[in-house]
């Protein structure tokens, strides 16, 4: 089977209410390129792909005037995909919801969050996903409220061969200092967004470590908006995010052995899955945000990973109508697993 995680930057603005494709000559949302562009790049991608199971990071919005799952499900059926069911969880109010596109005649998919829900004082043990987490993140002696933005995806996984799995699928927290108008705030929002970002980690962390140890197969996927030496304030915390949800020495691990090779590279290049323009300097920046990372009762069936990176695959950049797809499409590229299921 092949599994997919893919962020597709303002897929939301492809749609209209109803969820239908606004297939026309008027400007997506991504900078110069149509929204007609867009969707065919993308069925293009996602064609390509050919995916059992696809983690849409950024999916369509589900709201009062708009659904996120028929959305999808159209998508698939104007390009005739296998994976052409879709299943949500709790949705968020970013225009950026956590969704799956999987082939319902390969697999049965429901969404199972675990953990208790809390009320607005939260707990402190893996509380359930929509609910808040207490945590004291600056040892003052005070606990924050941590709550996510974008829930993580709970879902059980049953293969019609009868193997039964798990699948998270997260956004975390941008580091990004939106909003900042002077250097003061940049710094401020800079580190105030790391430190949500790590309270999420540790969160999921918490999670991840109760199916390790139940020895349930796990995978989690999406965009994790970090990784090794992204930036200058990973040394005020001491590890990234990465780190803390794959498992520090000592601790049953999840594995993604391009976060393994980023972790160990240095001053060798390190595996990259978005690019994104930096108006400032002129220049593209590329980073490791997006993984599939797994339980070692999955590692252990041999898995193959996969960056579709246009210019970094050869098999995409020798292809050049995919590869333009790829760059057209969304400023992260699709990580796939191959995976005897």
């Amino acid at each position: 089977m092949r599994i997919a995680t893919y962020n597709v930057e303002w897929f939301n603005a492809l749609f209209d209410d109803q969820g239908g494709l606004l297939m026309d000559d008027r400007w997506s949302a991504r900078h110069d390129i149509t929204r007609a562009q867009q969707i065919e790049a993308l069925g293009l991608v996602f064609t390509a792909l050919d995916a059992d199971a696809i983690m849409v990071i950024e999916a369509p919005d589900q709201n009062s005037r708009r659904a996120s799952v028929p959305a999808l499900e159209t998508f698939a059926r104007a390009f005739d995909l296998r994976a052409k069911s879709a299943i949500i969880g709790f949705p968020n109010d970013t225009q950026q919801e956590i969704a799956l596109l999987y082939d319902p005649y390969l697999m049965d998919v429901c969404h199972d969050p675990q953990g208790d829900p809390t009320g607005k004082k939260g707990a402190s043990e893996a509380p359930r996903f929509d609910g808040v987490f207490r945590i004291d993140l600056d040892i003052d002696a005070t606990e924050d409220l941590v709550r996510f933005s974008k829930p993580p995806l709970e879902l059980a996984v049953r293969t019609m061969g009868g193997f039964e799995f798990r699948m998270i699928g997260a956004h975390l927290k941008s580091k990004a200092p939106h909003g900042a108008v002077s250097e003061d705030d940049v710094m401020r929002l800079s580190i105030a967004n790391r430190r949500k970002q790590l309270a999420q980690a540790i969160w999921l962390r918490q999670r991840i470590a109760a199916h390790l140890a139940e020895g349930t197969p796990l995978m989690l996927m999406g965009d994790l908006n970090d990784g090794p030496g992204l930036d200058e304030f990973e040394h005020l915390f001491g590890r990234s995010s990465v780190e803390i949800l794959m498992g520090l020495p000592g601790e049953l691990q999840i594995f993604d052995p391009n976060a393994r090779r980023a972790l160990a590279a240095k001053l060798n290049a390190a595996p990259t899955s978005a690019r994104f323009w930096i108006e400032s300097e002129h220049r593209y920046l590329q980073a490791l945000l997006d993984y599939i990372m797994i339980s070692p009762t999955l590692r252990a069936k041999h898995p193959k990973w996969r960056i579709w990176h246009p210019f970094d695959d050869p098999a995409c950049w020798s292809k050049p109508e995919l590869r333009d797809a790829l760059l057209m499409a969304s400023d992260h590229f699709p990580v796939t697993l191959d995976i005897d299921l």
